[in-house]
């Protein structure tokens, strides 16, 4: 049979308008397979709160008329973003209370690449509870669990470059985002190159070289980041990020990613491969654009770059990506792997291979996760980087 699916092309210069989560409200969209996700954040609040202690209040006095902005990046497209949004403005209203004073207005930013499903986080949005004109209290704002109590607006566009006014931002929060790279390096899908991927499509066992390649370029990608992030800060504002991390100091041994994108996941593009439904080299060119750092990885750009200095960061055990109901059922467990998996990479590979044979690809995944079921369940946890970022107190 001739190998299918090599006329579909990604380019490093389509990755950013094609990088999204799987949208929708479907089996496998990102909004139905984030709940890991959620229970990582909730386990994390209180690091959240201590870097909203930091925040400098603005404007306390009756009049106060600047709004108090609050930035979500990489937001995605579930109710995740908006519960950590909501959560970050109750704690800023508490601490204008506990001062005695009127909080101001809140603006809320949930920005992404332009790809992001924005239709599907809006819908999930609560409507608005004003407190103008309609004599609702602040109270019953808070008290409404079903209503917002801040303007909501979407940013498209990459978090890698400027996305905002210059200081006209509070509260920066990020995660589980920063791990995705702006792009797949050159070098690693050039077949010259000593970092070639030859036979893989992640980094996970792969050479020293390719390694690198990765590595630099989350540096360069987190430089940038924090360069644009230190313009649109607010003076007193703080930043709190979380992002995919590895305990190995071997950037090859990529951890919990590892697992999810460097065992059966691999294992199902080779599958097609040996079955002649896509060329080796089909496979070769395909790389997951996701890096794994080291505490020491994150740390070395933070303090390279200059812009902030570092509260705190730590490793935080995250644990498993898989939340399934019987865990001793290999079929649920197979099927929570395959959806997981296809929730954070299925919109490139469809892109790469076509919907078909993207389809049985994830298929193969859901074989090989079933039959390894237990394992799986043991091996696949996720460490997550938390770090608390503001400016240097001379600035």
């Amino acid at each position: 049979m001739a190998p299918m699916g090599d006329n579909v092309v990604v380019s490093n210069i389509e990755l950013e308008k094609l990088l999204s989560m799987k949208g929708g409200k479907g089996e496998s969209s990102y909004a139905n397979n984030s709940q890991a996700q959620a229970m990582h954040a909730k386990s994390m609040l209180h690091l959240l709160k201590e870097t909203l202690d930091r925040v400098q209040l603005h404007g306390c006095s009756d009049d106060n008329e600047i709004p108090f902005v609050v930035v979500d990046l990489g937001c995605s497209c579930g109710n995740n973003t908006i519960n950590v949004v909501d959560v970050i403005i109750k704690h800023i209203i508490k601490r204008y209370e506990a001062l005695g004073f009127n909080p101001p207005e809140f603006s809320a930013f949930f920005s992404d690449l332009p790809s992001n499903d924005f239709n599907t986080l809006f819908q999930l949005l609560p409507p608005h509870l004003s407190n103008d004109n309609g004599g609702v209290s602040m109270e019953e704002c808070l008290a409404a669990n079903n209503h917002r109590s801040y303007f909501a607006a979407g940013v498209p566009g990459s978090f890698y470059r400027r996305l905002f006014p210059a200081r006209s931002v509070d509260v920066f929060h990020s995660a589980f985002s920063l791990h995705w790279l702006s792009q797949v390096p050159e070098c690693v899908v050039e077949k010259r190159s000593s970092a070639y991927n030859k036979g893989r499509v992640f980094i996970h066992g792969a050479n020293e070289s390719t390694a690198n390649a990765y590595k630099k370029q989350f540096q360069r990608d987190l430089a940038g980041f924090l360069s644009a992030r230190c313009v649109e800060m607010k003076r007193g504002g703080s930043m709190f990020l979380v992002c995919l991390g590895r305990t190995s100091v071997d950037p090859t041994d990529q951890g919990g990613a590892g697992l999810l994108f460097g065992t059966h996941f691999q294992d199902a593009w080779d599958d097609l491969v040996h079955e002649g439904l896509i060329s080796s080299s089909k496979r070769d060119s395909f790389n997951i654009p996701v890096y794994a750092p080291s505490l020491q990885d994150f740390k070395e750009v933070v303090e390279e770059n200059g812009s902030f200095v570092i509260n705190k960061i730590e490793v935080f055990k995250g644990g498993s990506p898989l939340v399934v109901n019987k865990p001793d059922d290999a079929i649920e467990v197979g099927k929570a792997f395959a959806n997981s998996c296809k929730s954070v990479s299925g919109v490139l590979v469809d892109a790469f291979i076509g919907d078909k044979l993207s389809e049985e690809l994830f298929l193969r995944v859901q074989k090989r996760a079933t039959a390894h079921a237990k394992v799986l369940l043991h091996q696949l946890q996720f460490f997550h980087i938390v770090a608390s970022l503001s400016f240097p107190q001379s600035q």
